[in-house]
């Protein structure tokens, strides 16, 4: 340990790297009652910590060494600070990467002047081609976390974090991958305030140094996770393995929902939006704080990355509020006879919904899917048992992995005995008892066959809603809806519903 201590102290890391700010994440401190501080490794150059390492390493090598070139594997922040090292120090550097790194991550890396290889799935896919290319090229590798070189550029962020906050602190948050940060800030904090506990954080589908710890051996997973792609390893490094061990006091695992709600807190507190490898410290903080019932603590989270596709926004979002147990997800069966969705909806009172999805399949009972804001898990349970007392039988789908990813995209279908429907789309003001007014004004005999709609964070609500009305009351109809003020589009001669809901 005395020698990481000197390495660290000795590391070249600041030709590159800035030292990042401890700052305190205001509205998430309050809500779990300590002071959580973020260590922005996110505002590195590259948006993550990994340039630290790259560098370090690299520094230390010959002019001879560097001019044969740098060779390297990654999932794309390592690959950056290699090759954000490899421009500083003047040479060439060729980077392996999986297909399924994020393009954000291969653009930039590219755009360093740095060659990208894409080969494999996963890291380890990479890994392996990377040491071919290395044999045959005679390349020098730099290897992502199972380096002492490597693991002392990654302590000085433990440095750092000592520096920056004399005061007590109860334990650091760490998320895990092949284990290189983890070691680096281990071997420095541990050596001067082992009183602080190192914790790390893993997702629960690439905990490959959680099962290593527990089976005392380094362990190769099948398969790896690849939500959070910058921590999705098959098997952890010999030292940073030795090292854990030792200095490590425990291992939290974290699923995708937990994540994403993580990445929720994060940017309501600093506007930034970090990549969910970035997100994981945070996210076992929240759950050791609920876990140990902990108050009044001061808690420190490596934010360790920002390299995130946009794209991937729309799932996060999705499922944040899920992570964060403030959405619950219903299956909730309802009598097939006019009035009995407006009894729903009136004993939903006024949370708000999030998602509403209905299709008229049987003359007898109807099945809503239903999203809903709560506060907790304990107003699920109270809402559920509401339900049931007024005899509308309610299965809570919150954990159910098949319905959050596919189900509330698939409900629907044909429906031939919905006679006389008509469909309209409709935007509905985002403001408590919008639907509810619609309800209330809507002719008793007309019945709702088909129900959707999804909260996208606009100040109206986009609602699909089909309804059986008699040729008769045509005119009617109009009335109501002129009546209501929500703008709204008649679908009925839509192909879209023709083909797949008509």
């Amino acid at each position: 340990m005395n020698d990481y201590l000197k390495r660290i102290l000795n590391a070249r890391v600041y030709d590159v790297a800035i030292e990042s700010p401890l700052e305190i994440a205001p509205s998430l401190s309050a809500r779990i009652g300590n002071t959580l501080l973020l260590k922005r490794e996110d505002m590195q150059p590259v948006f993550s910590f990994k340039l630290r390492g790259a560098y370090n390493k690299m520094a230390q090598l010959s002019p001879a060494q560097l001019k044969k070139g740098v060779i390297t594997s990654s999932a794309g922040n390592h690959a950056q600070g290699v090759a954000l090292s490899a421009q500083k120090l003047g040479c060439k550097a060729t980077i392996v990467m999986p297909t399924t790194t994020p393009q954000i991550k291969s653009d930039a890396v590219k755009a360093r002047g740095a060659t990208v290889v894409l080969h494999g799935d996963t890291y380890s896919d990479a890994y392996q081609h990377a040491l071919a290319l290395k044999q045959r090229s005679g390349m020098i590798f730099v290897h992502p976390y199972d380096d002492p070189d490597v693991i002392a550029g990654q302590g000085t962020i433990g440095m750092e974090i000592l520096r920056q906050h004399t005061q007590p602190i109860h334990a650091i948050f760490v998320a895990i991958g092949g284990g290189g940060l983890i070691s680096g800030v281990a071997a420095y904090v541990k050596q001067l305030r082992p009183d602080i506990k190192i914790i790390g954080v893993q997702p629960v589908d690439s905990d490959a140094m959680y099962r290593s710890i527990k089976a005392k051996r380094r362990v190769i997973l099948d398969h790896v996770g690849l939500f959070a792609d910058g921590v999705a390893v098959k098997q952890v490094g010999q030292e940073t393995f030795r090292l854990c061990r030792k200095l490590v006091d425990e291992i939290i695992l974290v699923d995708t929902d937990t994540a994403c709600a993580a990445l929720k807190d994060v940017f309501e507190d600093t506007r930034s939006i970090l990549e969910p490898a970035g997100a994981l410290a945070i996210a076992g903080a929240k759950l050791y704080v609920a876990r140990e019932n902990l108050k009044n603590e001061t808690l420190v989270a490596i934010t360790s990355g920002a390299n995130m596709n946009f794209d991937r926004l729309r799932f996060i979002a999705e499922r944040a509020e899920i992570g964060e147990q403030r959405e619950t997800l219903l299956a909730v069966t309802i009598p097939e006879t006019p009035g009995s969705f407006r009894k729903f909806c009136a004993l939903l009172g006024k949370r708000n919904i999030t998602e509403f999805n209905y299709r008229y399949a049987d003359s007898k009972a109807a099945h809503v899917f239903v999203g809903i804001q709560v506060r907790d898990k304990s107003e699920t349970s109270e809402l559920i048992n509401k339900l049931q007392r007024n005899k509308l039988p309610a299965i809570n789908l919150s954990d159910n992995e098949m319905a959050k990813l596919h189900l509330r995209h698939l409900v629907g279908g044909h429906a031939p005995e919905a006679k006389d429907e008509i469909l309209f789309r409709f935007e509905f003001p985002e403001r408590p008892g919008a639907l509810m007014l619609f309800l209330n004004n809507m002719s008793h005999s007309w019945n709702i066959s088909l129900f959707h709609y999804r909260n996208h964070g606009a100040d109206s609500g986009r609602v699909l809603v089909g309804m059986q009305v008699p040729h008769h009351d045509k005119k009617a109809l109009r009335e109501f809806l002129d009546s209501l003020g929500y703008h709204y589009w008649d679908e009925s001669g839509n192909p879209a519903y023709r083909l797949f809901l008509g």
